[in-house]
């Protein structure tokens, strides 16, 4: 493999070089082919809705129980093992873990260690069997059985109360 050094005077001219030659009619048909492709959706649902059986009370307040978590990457799961309060602490992993991959939580979009901290434990057990559902699993259903006539029926733990859609 030849290795070429890369300047800001000479990038343009090497990814024109390097880059795939599209075919003549869709060239014709694009006249921007340089600009990106949208992406093709293919199904894959990757951020889920929640709703804590609690609720995250913040310093005015306020109650957000409504949030979203998206899937987690490889990446998630390895960045808490070098953290240095996982290290101290390994029960912090979860801490840090799900802070990474709650998108919002009510109107806060910045969700950080330090929210996920402060938390009920109900709160925090919800996110840690809601987080091992959807990555695990694939979606967030639940097998339950009812306390008075012992039937089972399914759930969606993603939020909503009985009897909505």
């Amino acid at each position: 493999m030849r290795r070429r050094t890369v300047t800001a005077g000479n990038l343009e001219e090497i990814l024109q070089v390097t880059a795939p030659a599209a075919a003549p009619e869709q060239a014709a048909a694009h006249p921007s082919a340089a600009a990106p492709a949208a992406r093709e959706d293919h199904g894959l649902r990757t951020e889920f809705e929640f709703e804590l059986p609690r609720g995250y009370v913040d310093e005015a307040g306020t109650v957000h129980r409504h949030g979203s978590m998206r899937l987690a990457t490889a990446r998630d799961e390895l960045r808490p093992q070098i953290d240095l309060r996982v290290k101290e602490n390994p029960a912090y992993l979860s801490v840090v873990l799900l802070s990474q991959v709650i998108t919002r939580l009510g109107t806060i979009t910045d969700v950080h260690a330090g929210i996920v901290e402060r938390m009920y434990a109900t709160d925090v057990a919800f996110l840690q069997d809601f987080y091992r559902r959807v990555n695990s699993e694939g979606h967030t259903r639940a097998a339950v059985t009812c306390p008075h006539c012992e039937g089972g029926f399914e759930v969606d733990l993603s939020g909503g109360r009985l009897g909505e859609s």
